[in-house]
């Protein structure tokens, strides 16, 4: 293998467990989101525009989709000859194998993969945010910092910080302190999962924490601190633009909607920066002679005959005449029936949602001011005449009112 200045590492193999329904049968990184995507497709595009041609993606849980979506690269262009898209999933060796324990441990199994390729600087990124970045522009602060290691950081909401690994720096950026996931925070200054290392110190280290036998094998629990407690330099680089964590129900449906403003800060339509996909081959959209469509987004192969208001609608979804659908979210080959209402809900993929139903909404149409969001699982069908009140999740066939 040619010798890397430096890879990826890509951490996929997450459940997703706070998106509940739409994580049931695939990784949250195979989650579909703003209408022609799903959520890897921005870290993988974020690769290739950043100039990195050699990704390693780690995947354990539910990975079929995943993988089959992924395939050689092509779709990123990454599918090079001296390097490319690979996809590392937990495998049995000499000394036996086991599941990732957490994210350190991820790359410690695979060392031997990263190895190979002798690279000066590993970047290890995670697989279910939504943003667009240059990992090149940190990697140069990296250089120019003589660091160890540099995370990419970005002020969040003081209520949502303790999600969070939570740091403080001096005023060279250097990190002073760094907490994961804190009760109390002391700072909302969040660690985007986003890491570049000097590889030769972060194989040490990765090879010491295999050793500790009360580690968590986690980069925000286990080596950012030790590497601080041991004197290593660790700083921050802040990242400036949109980033969202789309970790549950409410932050994964403000992204969707978030591409719906009329400036929005993460504009796909943006050619200077593109988000690429590995998308099926569908017929144009078909608006029917009585459809209405207004601020939604409408791909390929999508059949609209009724209303759509303020909604992301995914490839092959089909809306019946008499039906309309508002402030919602409906993934890939979902079959709405005439004469439904969908309101403020998320339905998933190649559900069939039959005639007059009301999703979201009481039984006479009514749309109800809330918060809260209807969940309707993948692969459903709903008998006609369904009705969902909102807020409900919904994860086996219905025929009558929750």
């Amino acid at each position: 293998m040619w010798k890397k200045k430096w890879i990826a590492m890509l951490l996929a193999g997450g459940q997703g467990s706070r998106l509940g329904l739409l994580t049931k049968n695939v990784a949250k990184p195979a989650v579909p989101f703003g209408a022609k995507y799903r959520i890897i497709d921005f870290s993988l595009s974020n690769c290739t525009y950043s100039g990195i041609d050699t990704v390693g993606v780690l995947t354990q849980y539910k990975p079929q989709v995943l993988n089959s979506y992924i395939g050689i690269g092509s779709a990123w262009d990454l599918d090079y000859t001296n390097g490319g898209v690979f996809i590392l999933q937990p495998f049995m060796s000499e000394k036996g194998g086991n599941w990732y324990k957490g994210t350190a441990s991820a790359i410690y199994e695979n060392i031997d993969f990263v190895n190979q390729y002798d690279p000066d600087y590993v970047l290890v990124i995670s697989g279910d945010h939504i943003y667009r970045m240059d990992y090149s522009l940190m990697l140069n602060y990296h250089k120019v910092q003589k660091a160890d290691a540099t995370i990419a950081v970005i002020q969040v909401p003081w209520e949502e910080a303790s999600r969070f690994g939570i740091m403080d720096t001096d005023a060279n950026g250097k990190i002073t302190e760094f907490v994961e996931k804190p009760a109390k925070p002391k700072s909302n200054l969040a660690s985007m999962g986003i890491y570049i290392f000097n590889w030769p110190t972060l194989r040490r280290f990765l090879e010491e924490d295999n050793q500790d036998p009360y580690s968590d094998n986690d980069f925000g629990k286990n080596i950012i601190p030790k590497m601080l407690n041991k004197g290593r330099k660790l700083f921050a680089y802040k990242f400036k633009g949109y980033w969202k964590d789309v970790g549950t129900i409410e932050s994964y449906y403000a992204a969707n909607m978030d591409l719906l403003n009329e400036k929005p800060e993460l504009d796909l339509f943006d050619e200077s920066f593109k988000v690429y996909s590995n998308n099926s081959i569908l017929p144009p959209h078909y608006l029917g002679p009585k459809a209405k469509v207004t601020n939604s987004l409408i791909p390929d192969g999508c059949m609209v005959l009724g209303e759509v208001e303020n909604s992301v609608l995914f490839s092959g979804v089909f809306v019946g005449e008499g039906t309309k659908i508002k402030d919602s979210i409906i993934l890939p080959h979902v079959k709405i029936g005439p004469y439904s209402i969908v309101y403020k809900a998320i339905i998933g993929e190649n559900t069939i949602i039959s005639n007059e139903s009301r999703i979201g909404c009481k039984e006479n149409g009514k749309l109800l001011e809330s918060n809260s969001i209807t969940v309707i699982g993948d692969n459903l069908v709903l008998a006609k005449n369904t009705i969902v009140e909102n807020g409900k999740s919904v994860e086996k066939w219905l025929e009558k009112t929750i």
